[in-house]
């Protein structure tokens, strides 16, 4: 027997109290080190990216920002996440003085660990925050917004001019209603645009003989029995050339989707599933053919956010 000195009862390899801190805390600089190495890389890559670049430094700086984070988590999880089961053995409730001191130093060892684990959370939360923020960078990289890019034309763009834009032909020259004779068709673009990619238009004249039959609304988008269609066809873009006067068709050569002039340019044939977008014509002061607003709706093939 010993006069109840708890140091002569501990096992012979049981550590200290004081080893046990001293070990907790050097792991928990260890895991923050590595979590504040990551946010520094990542601010860094961040900053390379936002220069210019510089591959082989933009590929060190993503390993060292990610691999930190993952070091630093395993550390975390490792020392202080156990995941095993301990049943502790109760045959009695009543507590020796050995058990209240140790209770007590554990206790206040605890209570440096919350802090510590502040420190922790803490670099974790400012590794991750630092590298998804570089992550956005990137995305300037795909360029400027669209914006209405692809849903406005050059008619549109051009739209609050007085008096509305005029066609031209793709030599530049005005286009007036006496210059298309019937079952006739020019390729026309707004004033100021010759050969704009998305403003091609097929300018008809049609038969007095053939009722045109236009969505409600379009009534007077019509000049003399001349209408006017986006030449790109709703399809795949192909540009649509081939007019069958007769019975008042359009038809795209790619791939042989065909479009009713007399009713709005809806498809009769082929792969297309939407009308050709139409333009609404007016004639200026001056006798010449003008374009009073943009195409109905979006030109060329369908994209994401299109309803039809």
């Amino acid at each position: 027997m010993n006069g109840g000195n708890p140091t002569e009862d501990r096992a012979p390899n049981e550590p200290t109290t004081e080893i046990r801190r001293s070990s907790s805390a050097r792991i928990e600089a260890l895991a923050a080190a590595c979590f504040l190495a990551a946010a520094i890389s990542a601010i860094g890559l961040a900053v390379v990216y936002w220069q210019g670049g510089q591959t082989q430094l933009e590929g060190l700086l993503l390993a060292t920002a990610t691999g930190g984070i993952g070091v630093g988590t395993v550390i975390w999880a490792r020392r202080f996440m156990p995941d095993d089961e301990v049943t502790e053995e109760r045959e009695t409730l009543r507590s020796t003085p050995e058990e209240i001191d140790a209770f007590r130093q554990d206790f206040e060892h605890g209570e440096q660990s919350v802090v510590g684990r502040r420190v922790l959370v803490g670099s974790a939360g400012a590794a991750l925050t630092a590298l998804g923020a570089a992550l956005l960078f990137p995305i300037r990289s795909l360029g400027p917004r669209p914006g209405r890019g692809l849903k406005q034309t050059a008619y549109g763009k051009a739209a609050g001019r007085p008096g509305g834009v005029r066609l031209i032909r793709a030599d530049g020259t005005y286009l007036k209603p006496d210059d298309l004779a019937v079952d006739g068709v020019v390729t026309a673009f707004p004033d100021g645009h010759p050969g704009a990619p998305d403003a091609p238009t097929l300018v008809i004249r049609t038969r007095p003989t053939q009722e045109l039959r236009l969505p409600a609304g379009r009534e007077k988008w019509v000049v003399d029995g001349i209408v006017a269609y986006s030449k790109l066809c709703t399809h795949v873009g192909c540009p649509v050339g081939l007019y069958q006067a007769g019975e008042a068709k359009l038809l795209c050569p790619c791939h042989q989707s065909t479009f009713n002039v007399l009713e709005g340019a809806e498809p009769v044939f082929g792969p297309a599933t939407r009308p050709l977008p139409q333009l609404p014509l007016a004639v200026d002061d001056d006798g010449y053919l003008i374009a009073t607003g943009d195409f109905s709706s979006p030109v060329g093939p369908g994209f994401w956010d299109r309803t039809r």
